[in-house]
Order: structure tokens, then C-alpha cells, then sequence
């Protein structure tokens, strides 16, 4: 869509929820002829507008603002080479439960769509942890017992334990924009039912249907296991840093290969070795901190989450 002023942006914001297969979502979208996704997955210029750096104290929080897209000149160059046709969207998971994000969304694309992929909020604050102890960041010594501690960080940062409340940040998206324009998925649904669910999205959006190829998972959380093998292919590479530094053009060619992609992906996938939830841990969570919003979010989006508690 254009604004008043002219300016592309877009028609659609996936916003969230992390951890709940909007990397995945990022890949597929992106290989329909008819939708554009910008080269940054995550600009969060939204969340970020109405921010400045002293708002935060968090170091995890700070470098997020900084590795992100704050100014609007940058934020529209985003998208400047959309196809005039082509339905312009994307992926930003902190529009969901950033204070400020509502605000600008409405400022600057109140007609758009939404779509948001939920995951069951216990298994999506162990996989954001299991996430934090792949990159190092884990922020405190124990999870299994400072998640319950709401003086903790894990209460504190907007994207450990304050993302799960669903029903909470969707409703505001419910009570300024009208039903129609919001879609909601769940984790699972994407997960076992893909072609079905992308299927639905299409729809949503209006384009045509289009055989997606979604054959890998991607980002997946975990241990890593071999360090030197991380340093090759890992997100955070020496590879892939160098190739971002001195040599973007060519950086850009290989992450839109999608045979690499997928090849690259695997690699770091059979590098990682996987968390479990216990189904105590994932009781407790379930029932101490998400039971009540989780019974809010069934009214909310209409959808039975009994399997959820």
C-alpha cells in the first residue's frame, strides 16, 4: 500500500508470536511470486518508533534496538523494490507486545492485515530459553526456577515471559482493527497441516494458492554440539559475518538460494541437540502463569485451546 506521502509500505504485519515458526513462515511466504518480503526479517520499526535507547536497561533489549530498523527513511527503503503489483508484508514479532507498536501501526498502516502463529505459551517460553542457551544469553543460572520469580528478568523483558500473554496483547489488535483483518494460527497447525495452513494464508491475503516448498524447519533452539561446526554455519558465523561486511551483493545471492537455505539450515539443525519440556515443568507453567489468559485468548480468537491446558 502507499501512505498519503506516497511511500510504499506494507499490506500485512505477521506479528508474532517468537518462537512459534515465523522464521519458517518468513521462507515460505517469501517464495510466492505474488508476495514481497523485505531482505531483514524483523525490522521492528514499529515496536522501536516511539522508544529511544534510554528507555531500556536490559543489555539483551538494547542490542535488539540497535540491530534494528528505527528511523522511517530506512524502514520504507525497506520495500522500494516491491513489484508494483506484488502484496508487500512483513515479520516483526514484537508488534505484538511492545507498549508502543499499536500506535504506529495505526499511524502509518491502519489498513492492513495481521497474522499471528501461537504456540502453547509454556512450550514457547522453554523454547525461547532453549533458544537463549544455543546463542549463550541464557540470563539467569536457572530456569526451572526463576521463571516463577516475578521480580526476575524473565517477568521484566517484554520477550520471556510477558510475550506468552496472548489474550492480552491480541485484544488491543481486536479493538482497533476490525475481525476480519486479523488471522490467528496456531503453532501446531503449522507445524503438522503446513500446506493446509499456508493455504489458508493465501486466502487471507487474497493471492493465489502457490505449492510452497516446506521441507525444513527453521531456527530450531537447543545445545549446541559442536562449536567449530557452529563457527562454520551458525547463525552468527565467521562465514556469514564476513560475507555480510565485505561482500553484501553476494551474501544476499546465497540467502535467497533456496537450495542452500535448506542446505545450511540442515546443517546447523543436526548441530543442535534438543531441550525437553518436562511434562511437570510444563504443567506448572501452564497452570501458574498462563491458565488464566489462556481461557481469555479461547474467547477471544474463537478457537478451542482445551488441548492447551
Amino acid at each position: 500500500m502507499r501512505n498519503e506521502q506516497g511511500h510504499t509500505l506494507p499490506d500485512f504485519l505477521i506479528i508474532g508470536a517468537g518462537k512459534s515458526g515465523t522464521t519458517s513462515l518468513d521462507h515460505y511466504l517469501g517464495q510466492h511470486p505474488d508476495i514481497f518480503l523485505p531482505d531483514v526479517k524483523e525490522p521492528n520499526f514499529m515496536a522501536y518508533e516511539l522508544h529511544s535507547l534510554s528507555d531500556f536497561s536490559d543489555e539483551e533489549t538494547i542490542n535488539h534496538y540497535k540491530l534494528s530498523v528505527t528511523a522511517y527513511d530506512e524502514y520504507v527503503a525497506l520495500f522500494e523494490n516491491a513489484n508494483d503489483k506484488a502484496l508487500i508484508g512483513e515479520i516483526s514479532n514484537t508488534y505484538m507486545y511492545m507498549p508502543h507498536a499499536l500506535e504506529s501501526i495505526r499511524k502509518h498502516v491502519p489498513k492492513a492485515k495481521f497474522i499471528a502463529v501461537l504456540r502453547q505459551p509454556a512450550e514457547r517460553i522453554f523454547s525461547r530459553y532453549a533458544h537463549l542457551e544455543r546463542v549463550k544469553k541464557v540470563p539467569t543460572p536457572s530456569f526451572e526456577k526463576d521463571v516463577f520469580d516475578q521480580n526476575s528478568i524473565w517477568w521484566d523483558r517484554a520477550d520471556l515471559v510477558q510475550e506468552g500473554f496472548y489474550a492480552k496483547h491480541l485484544k488491543k489488535f481486536y479493538d482497533h482493527f476490525p475481525a476480519e483483518n486479523i488471522k490467528v494460527l496456531l503453532f501446531e497447525e503449522l507445524i503438522k497441516n503446513t500446506e493446509s495452513t499456508l493455504n489458508d494464508i493465501t486466502e487471507f491475503l487474497g493471492v493465489a494458492p502457490f505449492e510452497f516448498e516446506t521441507g525444513t524447519q527453521f531456527n530450531k533452539s537447543g545445545k549446541i554440539k559442536n562449536e567449530s561446526m557452529n563457527k562454520l554455519v551458525g547463525h552468527d558465523s565467521v562465514i556469514i559475518k564476513g560475507l555480510k561486511a565485505t561482500i553484501p551483493g553476494i551474501y544476499k545471492k546465497i540467502k535467497e538460494n533456496s537450495q542452500l537455505k535448506n542446505m545450511v539450515e540442515k546443517m546447523r539443525s543436526r548441530n543442535i541437540e534438543k531441550l525437553h519440556l518436562t511434562p511437570d515443568l510444563k504443567n506448572r507453567i501452564t497452570t501458574e502463569i498462563y491458565h488464566d489468559d489462556i481461557i481469555n485468548l479461547q474467547s477471544l480468537i474463537k478457537k478451542d485451546l482445551s488441548h492447551w491446558l
